[in-house]
């Protein structure tokens, strides 16, 4: 099974719900923060769906297919650092806010002195391979896919916010820095540490690299 071959191709609208799917049992089940704070397949899959109509209009998004079935393996979920948010938030799980928060900050503290312009920064959003594939050279490859599709368009920079050592070591093979740490031993929010289960990851990262034209 690992061995198919693997077609890469944009996002459009009708990949939307297989993406959504695809993500939510990737993040919900083998993501480290979204493991510790108790978020369902279900729950991420809200999250997901909020991004389908950006990524399409967007054009950045990237998703991996079976070239013998035709299944979604693989995506990856992108979008310009300085475009707006998709509306609904307010309709997630609470479970979120930890993650939000602890995020937030390695943006926060990245782009205070970078001015976030559109169509300068690809911000690298969700990277999920299908449980049975991993290890196998997709995720290289799906973030590959996407830094040429930013340079086509004319990004300049590209960032991310690796939330585990996996990603963490897919991202520096492909050349990707370090720029801004957090400690998921130290955060709290509200009072509360929600990630105790997981200090073995050490912390989320925000790592950078250029996009070569």
């Amino acid at each position: 099974m690992t061995n198919t071959p693997v077609t890469y191709h944009l996002f459009t609208r009708a990949d939307a719900e297989e993406l959504s799917r695809l993500l939510g049992e990737v993040f919900a089940h083998r993501d480290p923060p979204a493991v510790a704070v108790g978020l369902t397949a279900s729950e991420f899959q809200t999250f997901v769906r909020l991004y389908g109509p950006k990524a399409d209009a967007e054009g950045l998004t990237v998703v991996a297919r079976s070239a013998a079935t035709g299944e979604m393996i693989g995506a990856l979920l992108a979008e310009d650092s300085a475009s707006a948010p998709p509306d609904g938030f307010d309709q997630l799980s609470s479970k979120f806010n930890p993650i939000f928060d602890i995020l937030g900050q390695l943006d926060t503290e990245y782009f205070a002195a970078r001015p976030r312009r559109l169509g300068e920064s690809l911000h690298l959003f969700l990277l999920g391979v299908a449980q049975g594939f991993a290890g196998h050279g997709i995720a290289q490859q799906l973030v590959a896919e996407s830094l040429a599709c930013g340079g086509r368009k004319g990004y300049r920079m590209a960032v991310t916010e690796a939330t585990n050592k996996t990603s963490q070591h897919v991202f520096r093979k492909l050349g990707f820095f370090e720029r801004v740490r957090r400690s998921y031993c130290d955060h709290l929010f509200e009072g509360q540490a929600h990630f105790v289960s997981i200090t073995d990851q050490g912390g989320p990262m925000l790592m950078n690299r250029e996009i070569t034209p």
